[in-house]
């Protein structure tokens, strides 16, 4: 029977049940696409616009292309300069954090992340990538626990990454899933 008279038959509901035993990584469905942070303004970062912040995004900036061009030592002195002038952005914390990993000091890291966090009053979206990349920092300390809480606060948020990072993290899902779709591969 061709798939798409079989979908047909069903409800949106039952198509996304579906899409989900199948692809269970690709969490893209018509409904968890309303809840992505680019499609929810509700998720959008509120900022002031003062002359310490606009400087301080300058600083950001600068300090995130020095961190991709591998200049980390540069970069880090970048990003204490803007949290110099703008102290309380917590976007300033992340992307430091993101260059102390890459520098191999995840304590820092994870220092700057809860920062972040604790700052993301008015930045939604800062707070879900703050909160993904801590949870990838317990996940690789093996502190599973931690990383799951993180990732379902920021896979609440939108985050399709911290969806799949769910996923991963939990055997038991994926080994149900693997045998749903060989269940439904051998009625085909």
């Amino acid at each position: 029977m061709p798939q798409n008279l079989t979908r047909d038959c069903l409800s949106a509901h039952d198509q996304q049940v579906l899409d989900s035993i199948f692809n269970p990584l690709d969490l893209t469905s018509s409904v968890m696409q309303a809840i992505e942070p680019e499609a929810n303004a509700e998720l959008l970062d509120i900022e002031e616009n003062s002359a310490e912040v606009q400087q301080s995004k300058a600083l950001e900036i600068s300090a995130i292309e020095l961190a991709e061009e591998g200049q980390l030592s540069e970069a880090l002195q970048a990003f204490e300069q803007a949290l110099n002038v703008a102290p309380t952005r917590a976007s300033i914390y992340n992307n430091r954090a993101q260059a102390l990993r890459l520098a191999g000091r995840d304590e820092e890291a994870l220092a700057d992340l809860n920062k972040a966090i604790e700052l993301c009053i008015k930045t939604p979206r800062t707070k879900c990538t703050a909160l993904c990349q801590r949870g990838v920092l317990y996940r690789k300390q093996s502190n599973l626990d931690a990383a799951r809480k993180d990732f379902e606060e920021a896979a609440q948020l939108g985050s399709s990454f911290a969806k799949t990072q769910l996923v991963q993290i939990n055997p038991f899902a994926a080994l149900c899933n693997q045998m749903l779709r060989q269940a439904f591969d051998q009625l085909k």
